[in-house]
């Protein structure tokens, strides 16, 4: 790779590798045959490979990809054609499944992770090592990762440079691929191994980390965001109790009770990091501030912004990778056969329409952020999602089909969003869909209703529930034709001058 100043740096290149690995993660909602979801994925991944605005250069094409069954694991190998005689293996990190979420937090129990050429066995995570030998096993048209760079690195120049990267879930694998692929001969060529993760937690313990970094690295480096808790498992979760400084969200009672559970799980085994670490800040920087009030909601929430992919591509001074499409606002009603008008973004991209399970009877983008489609047979209410090659949207509130109705009911923002018991404020509550049969919840205590209308109600604050352990923020839901509105930031209440007994 050139280290001309102006040329990326190999961080900004690798971790960008690493985000695009999550594109089109997830299935299809409506579903699709492993061969049709490997497929997406590899269009996406090619597509954002040869995008020149990256740092990646547009340089970078695919040589192979390996989806594991139960899609919990996902790498790609990939070229450099800028003649640097660079390859990157590519582990992707975590996208949800229950099998992925499994790997994660099955750390109480360790098993031996033993490489040809090691002097002993060292203990690893039973979750790590299930993850690993999926990876290096699993197969694409009889292909595995291992045969797949054996073939790449016999057409390769002398010396060529192999960057070993992953970010979250995928990094901590990384640290056990890289020494695995150090461990077998190579025809012709002697590769020089880069390790670089990103936001990665730990796969083992001392005599673990220790053989890592004992193995002959061109460089060996781990890469975080000192605001992430991810990369604090599984060694110091402790310190996050005291996250996160004004304007926060300071820890309260609740989340440090989760916390104190993760810390737990790894039970008497003690992790330890490997590689050198490299901090990617100093101080709360960046953090989202719609996510700062002391609620477990918010830590969590702000906890996901400081891991995304999108906030470490920023701290590196990276470009953004290509979000997939997102959904924003639906019509609410209507029958099988109607049309729906869906309003977002990312939609002239191939994009492909999911009524909860079902796919759309038919559709038509007018433009990028709006198209229609037409409501296949069902019942209930169901999330609205679109689909492309660079993924499927998140289910949203405002993204809900009602077959037949009501419509969903949703808060979407109260004001003020804090106040004194003793004052008895007023609070204005904004949503959609609100009927006169209207019921407003400061948390367990119903609140009197001033003034209604469909899309925004006037109450007064009930006073809090005071007890030990009681928040003083709570959220503000909505009790209307039947539904219940889904708690958010948006609705959060703050109490101030709070006493608890």
């Amino acid at each position: 790779m050139a280290t001309d100043s102006n040329q990326p740096t190999v961080p900004q290149v690798t971790m960008t590798l690493s985000a695009i690995a999550a594109t089109a993660a997830t299935p299809r909602p409506s579903g699709e045959t492993l061969a049709e979801h490997s497929t997406r994925i590899i269009l996406g991944i090619n597509q954002q490979l040869a995008d020149a605005s990256l740092a990646t250069g547009g340089s970078w094409v695919l040589s192979w990809l390996g989806v594991s069954p139960g899609n919990a694991n996902m790498a790609y190998l990939a070229k450099n054609t800028d003649g640097s005689n660079s390859f990157a293996v590519v582990i992707r990190g975590t996208v949800g499944s229950e099998t992925d979420l499994m790997e994660d937090l099955d750390v109480g129990t360790v098993v031996p992770f033993n490489l040809v050429g090691m002097p002993s066995p060292v203990p690893v995570a039973k979750g790590a090592m299930k993850a690993f030998t999926e990876v290096v096993t699993m197969s694409t048209a009889g292909v595995t990762l291992a045969q797949a760079l054996t073939t790449a690195l016999g057409r390769a120049q002398p010396n060529p440079t192999v960057y070993v990267t992953g970010h979250s879930l995928g990094g901590c694998i990384a640290t056990m691929v890289a020494p695995y692929l150090q461990t077998l001969t190579w025809p012709n060529v002697k590769p020089n191994f880069e390790l670089h993760t990103f936001a990665a937690p730990t796969a083992g313990g001392a005599d673990f980390a220790a053989y890592v970094d004992s193995l002959d690295w061109q460089a060996n480096e781990r890469h975080y965001n000192t605001n992430d808790m991810v990369p604090q498992a599984w060694n110091n979760l402790e310190a996050t109790k005291q996250w996160y400084p004004s304007p926060g969200p300071a820890a309260n009672t609740d989340v440090k009770a989760v916390i104190g559970t993760l810390i737990g799980l790894p039970g008497p085994n003690v992790y330890v990091q490997p590689g050198k670490d490299d901090p990617l800040n100093d101080g709360y920087q960046p953090f989202d501030p719609n996510l700062v009030k002391a609620s477990v909601q918010d830590f969590m929430g702000q906890v996901a912004f400081q891991h995304a992919n999108s906030t470490y591509l920023g701290l590196l001074g990276a470009p953004d990778v290509p979000s997939g499409p997102v959904v924003t606002v639906v019509t609410p009603i209507g029958t099988a056969g109607a049309p729906v008008e869906i309003v977002g973004s990312g939609f002239s991209q191939g994009v492909m329409i999911d009524f909860g399970t079902a796919p759309a009877s038919r559709q038509h983008v007018l433009r990028d952020d709006v198209m229609v489609a037409w409501a296949p047979e069902g019942v209930g209410v169901v999330d609205v999602r679109a689909t492309s090659n660079l993924g499927t949207s998140p289910a949203v509130p405002r993204g809900q089909f009602a077959y037949g109705g009501p419509a969903a009911v949703v808060v979407t923002g109260i004001s003020p969003d804090s106040g004194r018991a003793i004052d008895k404020v007023q609070v204005q509550v904004n949503g959609i869909n609100f009927a006169a049969d209207a019921q407003v919840y400061f948390g367990d205590n119903l609140a009197e209703l001033l003034d209604y209308a469909p899309e925004q109600l006037l109450v007064q604050a009930p006073s809090p529930t005071l007890g030990l352990n009681k928040s003083a923020t709570i959220n503000v839901t909505v009790l209307s034709n039947g539904y219940s509105s889904p708690a958010s930031p948006a609705d959060e209440f703050t109490y101030l001058e709070w006493h608890q007994d």
